[in-house]
């Protein structure tokens, strides 16, 4: 049932994507604000009880009626399986911004590349050269397909399915929603979102990063990921980013500084050894190479998927 969930899920996604302002996921946004409006008292254990709230009262009823359609019908717990899969996977959901993208530089027209990042990435992209929009571009579509496809993949299969993806999904926002904002950004209620999602992704991000070592060069992945990953200040962005862009053989990331830099000759040791990562600097040629590696990716994981179900179908 699960590998007919998804594979049903992202053909209906493919036909019909689900809008990044549809009203449900409205709702969980303006569900999210009043619980930060509410219990955002300065605390963590303000955020910990908030994130518990928000969390539970998405899960729990996810649960409790994927565990009635079982009882009544097991027809009615696929359809239930595919309807939260296709809210939960966001598969084609950006895609949009990323084709935008693509076709600007393709043109020419890097005004509209730029506009086009700010849009999606909210970031000031002003005085961008190709090179730069190129590589943040990957960088974000690397990143969405592990949080919108990948991740969500893994939480599903877990028991009670369903739960747990709306749990991945909505611990992923929260972790968002609670510290990226400017004004939460030193807040302390968001750091418990951001401690729970960290172990939620652990697995996942790592898997997702196998993934793509496997579909791309394998070598330059592994190479990237064991010394690169720990220059981002995210983990599991570093891992992702690290193993991707070894895997299309490109520089990703703006890898941190060194703390500490004690002499010029450490300080040219330190740009010698970023220097030396492998991979060429991105170009748009190298969005056309992000979509053969997802897909790829993609194609993997539902084969192992069909492999196991069809293990505990014998």
């Amino acid at each position: 049932m699960t590998f007919i969930s998804i594979l049903l899920a992202l053909l209906i996604e493919q036909i019909k994507p689900l809008r990044a302002d549809n009203p449900v996921y409205t709702q969980i946004q303006q569900l999210a604000h009043k619980i930060e409006e509410s219990f955002n008292a300065g605390a963590a254990k303000h955020g910990r009880l908030g994130w518990w709230i928000v969390v539970g009262l998405l899960t729990v009823p996810t649960a409790l009626i994927y565990w009635l359609c079982m009882k009544l019908n097991p027809l009615a717990g696929l359809l239930w399986n595919v309807f939260i899969v296709y809210m939960t996977l966001g598969f084609r959901r950006y895609s949009h911004y990323f084709t935008s993208i693509q076709l600007a530089l393709s043109a020419g027209d890097d005004d509209a590349a730029r506009r086009h990042l700010a849009e999606w990435a909210h970031i000031d992209t002003t005085g961008m050269d190709v090179p730069e929009i190129s590589r943040l571009a990957v960088e974000r579509s690397l990143i969405a397909t592990h949080r919108n496809v990948f991740g969500v993949f893994f939480w599903f299969l877990m028991p009670v399915g369903p739960a747990c993806a709306v749990m991945y999904r909505v611990s992923e926002y929260l972790a968002r929603a609670w510290s990226e904002p400017e004004h939460m950004r030193n807040e302390a209620f968001g750091e418990y979102a951001r401690k729970v999602f960290y172990w939620i992704d652990w697995l996942p991000a790592r898997l997702t990063a196998v993934a793509f070592a496997i579909v791309g060069n394998f070598e330059d992945a592994v190479y990237s990921w064991r010394n690169y990953a720990d220059r981002w200040k995210d983990e599991a962005m570093g891992i992702i980013l690290s193993a991707g862009g070894g895997a299309l053989g490109v520089r990703l990331g703006e890898p941190e500084e060194k703390a500490l830099i004690i002499s010029d000759a450490d300080a040219e040791d330190e740009a010698a050894e970023i220097e030396s990562q492998p991979g060429a600097e991105a170009t748009p040629r190298s969005l056309q190479s992000v979509v053969g590696l997802v897909w790829r990716a993609l194609l993997l994981w539902m084969l192992m998927l069909a492999i196991l179900s069809f293990a505990v179908w014998l």
